[in-house]
């Protein structure tokens, strides 16, 4: 499915600007409302999944209102539709989400959630780089037609489907959650306050890191040829997958703070060579190190929040935190693409170099 979705992803911010005519703000509200839209979605079934105890079936739902969502991108004759399309490609994300990454923590030992998140990560986008050099390879086989290129996204989606469907088992009944709603004011009060302090980091260094799309349109700024616009997403993931899982061990061995200034120095230096940029060396330098940034905290993030949730409210515990990082990700989408309407490309970059220094701070300050 990543391999589908990063196909379009790739393709669809030059596909609204250039094909649809969509402003830069309608490009930060559709993917801000997007990815914010996911997140909400993830509080309601991971608390479900705890409720029922499942996960699975709420998985293959998820996997499945996604494919459903692929043949609207090419059919699109308007950017309502795109969002429309975006808007149920990221309510079927939102759906399998939590209850996917709960499972993987039900089945996974403590003392090995960092490997196993890192390794999660990097799967995931090995399909995330393979879906933009598909993109390229097509778009040149294809003479640059994104409609047609589009189309191609279904296929893949079609075959995660089938996979999950037919392969994927689901080894028993979840952790019993506690009684009644687990979104409750009394469910809630039961995670820890480490819980909450994990939230609360992955709040700020998403507020600081706004969404990929913006990173195309750089690319295109740059004057990067079309067909390799999708050459962004191949680097950043390249880097991503090869950090992600080396990650997860180096946090199951205690290197876990080390890891999370590591990726938020990397954040920062991406986002300085991004906004600095006059030519691809520099600015593909600033890709790999978002690339890094993502590989050094995003699966540890996860670990971090397996490991401080109790068992029974482990898929609520996902969704809040997905949550609340979606509203940051909204907000900090629609404030880019103001900046860049506004005041240009590099100012989008400074802004998300401040906000990462600012979290930054807050973690340094922090003892534990």
């Amino acid at each position: 499915m990543d391999l589908s979705s990063e196909l379009v992803h790739a393709l669809l911010p030059v596909y609204m600007t250039a094909v649809l005519g969509a402003s830069m703000v309608a490009v930060g509200v559709i993917e801000g409302v997007a990815e914010g839209t996911a997140s909400v979605v993830r509080v309601f079934s991971g608390a479900l999944s705890d409720r029922l105890r499942r996960r699975k079936p709420l998985v293959v739902f998820g996997y499945a209102l996604a494919m459903l969502s692929k043949p609207l991108f090419p059919l699109a004759g308007s950017v309502g539709l795109v969002l429309a399309a975006r808007f149920m490609d990221r309510v079927g994300k939102g759906i399998r989400g939590a209850p996917r990454d709960a499972l993987i923590a039900d089945v996974t030992p403590e003392g090995q959630r960092g490997a196993a998140f890192g390794l999660r990560q990097a799967l995931d986008t090995i399909g995330a780089f393979i879906g933009p050099l598909a993109a390229i390879g097509l778009m040149l086989l294809l003479a640059s037609d994104l409609r047609t290129v589009l189309w191609f996204a279904v296929i893949p989606a079609v075959l995660s489907v089938t996979v999950l469907v037919l392969w994927v088992r689901e080894p028993g009944a979840a952790p019993a959650s506690a009684q009644g709603n687990p979104l409750s004011v009394s469910s809630l009060a039961k995670l820890p306050p480490a819980y909450w302090v994990v939230v609360a980091l992955g709040a700020l260094l998403t507020l600081a890191r706004f969404s990929e799309a913006f990173l195309v349109i750089r690319a295109q700024d740059l004057g990067i040829a079309l067909a390799l616009v999708p050459l962004v997403l191949v680097v950043m993931n390249l880097a991503y997958t090869a950090i992600a899982y080396p990650a997860g061990l180096a946090a199951d061995r205690g290197h876990r703070k080390a890891l999370l200034v590591l990726g938020f120095l990397s954040l920062i230096a991406s986002d300085l060579l991004l906004a600095a940029s006059v030519n691809p060396v520099l600015f593909f330098a600033g890709i790999l190190l978002w690339g890094a940034h993502m590989g050094l905290t995003q699966g540890l993030l996860a670990a971090m929040v397996a490991d401080a949730a109790p068992g029974g409210l482990r898929g609520t515990a996902f969704g809040v935190f997905h949550l609340v990082s979606g509203v940051a990700l909204l907000a900090a989408s629609v404030l880019a693409g103001w900046l860049w309407s506004v005041y240009g490309a590099a100012y989008t970059f400074y802004a998300g170099a401040a906000f990462t220094a600012l979290a930054l701070a807050g973690l340094l300050i922090r003892r534990s």
